[in-house]
């Protein structure tokens, strides 16, 4: 199987929908933009956000087969994806990409 990087490309917050939905909390997403994972064997990377795996996994499993080109062409590099977490408030962007190592 092949080892896919996980890259955070992008973190936006929505303060608007958090003061008009959220409740408040102390401790939200520690993710920075420029952080990097590495799946082995399509496995959760050690201190990759549960969350934003749950939204990745099968991208990043796919990919670790050797799989890709998602949606006929979606991507520039058919040996990638382009996956945002399920945080409505603050989603973070990650650039999944199957390495040829």
């Amino acid at each position: 199987m092949k080892k896919v990087r996980i890259t955070a490309v992008r973190k936006t917050e929505y303060p608007d929908l958090m003061a008009q939905y959220e409740n408040p909390i102390e401790h939200a997403c520690d993710v920075s933009v420029g952080q990097q994972w590495v799946s082995v064997d399509g496995k959760c990377p050690v201190g990759m956000c549960p969350s934003a795996w749950d939204s990745m996994k099968s991208f990043a499993e796919a990919l670790a087969r050797g799989e890709g080109n998602f949606f006929d062409g979606w991507m520039q590099n058919p040996a990638s994806a382009m996956i945002s977490c399920n945080d409505g408030f603050r989603p973070v962007s990650f650039y999944l990409e199957a390495l040829n190592e």
